[in-house]
C-alpha cells in the first residue's frame, strides 16, 4: 500500500518542472545535490540578471558611458542581414549614399539612439555574456547525472545552440558584434533565464510563486521567436551575400564553415518550433494540472 501512495509524486513534480528528480531525494547525496542545484541555480539567475541590467543601462545610457564606447569593428560594407532587410520595402530608402543605415534612418527620432548604441552592446556585455553561457554546459551533466528530469534532448540543443551563437559566431565575426540583433538576443536570453533560474530556486525551496510560475510558462510566447530569431539572423548576417537575398549565383565559391552556417540558419526553424511546442505542451500541463484540482 506505501508504494501505492507514493507512485503518484513524480508526475505532479514533473508539471511543475523542478531540477531535483526523486532518484537524487532517495539518495545519501540528496542534501547535497539539492544545495549544490540551489547555488547553482541562485548564481545563474544573479549572472544573467547582471547581463540584463547592464545591457538596459547601456541601451538608455543611465551612466553615461554608451556614448564613449567605440564600435566593436569598422564594417566596410553592410552585412547580408542589412542588405536582406534593405529589400523589403518598409526599411527601403530613397538612393541613399553608401555610408547611410538604412535600418536606422526608417526608425522613429526617439529610437534611433537605442538603435545606435545597441550596436556596440557586445563592448559592454560581451565578455560577461560568453562567461555565463558557458556555464550552462552543467545543464547537460546535471540532466545526465539524473539531478534534473529536463529532456536530454532538448536541454543539449538549446545549450548547443547558444554556444554556437557566442563562440562561433560572435567571437568570430565582427559583423555580429556590431549587430543590433545581438542585443536583442541578449535581451531575450537574459529576461528568459532570470525568470526560469529564479523559478527553479524558488521549487528547491519548496515555493512556486504564482507569478513565476506564469512568466515561466508565458513569456516564452514572445521570447522564444526573438531570441531564436535574432540567434539565426546573427548567423545569416555572417554570410557573402551580395544582394542580400539568397540565389544560385551567391552560393558559389562558398567555404565549408559558411555552407555550414547556411544549412544552420535553415535548420534553426524546425528546431524553434520543437522547442516552442515543447513549451507549449508544458504550459498545458501545468494550466490543465491546475483546473483539474480546482473542479475537483
Amino acid at each position: 500500500m506505501a508504494n501505492k501512495k507514493t507512485a503518484p509524486a513524480p508526475v505532479a513534480t514533473t508539471n511543475s518542472a523542478p531540477p531535483v528528480p526523486p532518484k537524487a531525494s532517495k539518495s545519501g547525496n540528496a542534501p547535497f545535490v539539492k544545495y549544490y542545484l540551489l547555488a547553482y541555480n541562485v548564481l545563474s539567475t544573479l549572472g544573467w540578471g547582471y547581463v540584463l541590467v547592464l545591457t538596459l543601462v547601456h541601451l538608455f545610457n543611465l551612466d553615461g558611458r554608451a556614448s564613449v564606447l567605440g564600435k566593436p569593428v569598422v564594417i566596410a560594407a553592410p552585412s547580408a542581414f542589412s542588405r536582406f532587410m534593405s529589400s523589403i520595402p518598409f526599411f527601403k530608402s530613397p538612393p541613399p549614399s553608401p555610408a547611410t543605415i538604412t535600418i536606422q534612418s526608417r526608425l522613429p527620432a526617439f529610437l534611433q539612439p537605442i538603435y545606435t548604441r545597441s550596436i556596440t552592446t557586445y563592448t559592454r556585455v560581451g565578455n560577461t555574456v560568453a562567461v555565463v553561457q558557458t556555464f550552462a554546459l552543467l545543464e547537460v551533466a546535471h540532466v545526465l547525472l539524473g539531478w534534473v528530469r529536463s529532456p536530454l534532448q532538448t536541454t543539449a540543443m538549446q545549450v548547443a545552440s547558444r554556444l554556437w551563437i557566442v563562440w562561433g559566431i560572435v567571437q568570430q565575426f565582427g559583423v555580429a558584434r556590431a549587430n543590433p540583433l545581438y542585443t536583442s538576443c541578449v535581451l531575450a536570453w537574459s529576461i528568459t533565464e532570470v525568470v526560469r533560474y529564479s523559478f527553479y530556486a524558488s521549487n528547491l525551496l519548496g515555493q512556486e510563486p504564482p507569478v513565476l510560475l506564469y512568466l515561466r510558462y508565458t513569456l516564452f510566447y514572445v521570447l522564444y521567436p526573438i531570441g531564436a530569431g535574432s540567434e539565426a539572423f546573427l548567423s545569416y548576417a555572417t554570410l557573402p551575400i551580395p544582394s542580400g537575398v539568397p540565389s544560385v549565383q551567391s552560393f558559389l565559391g562558398w567555404s565549408v564553415g559558411e555552407y555550414v552556417r547556411l544549412a544552420l540558419f535553415i535548420t534553426w526553424w524546425p528546431a524553434l518550433y520543437q522547442l516552442y511546442t515543447y513549451m507549449i505542451k508544458q504550459r498545458r500541463k501545468i494550466y490543465g494540472a491546475q483546473k483539474k484540482v480546482k473542479t475537483n
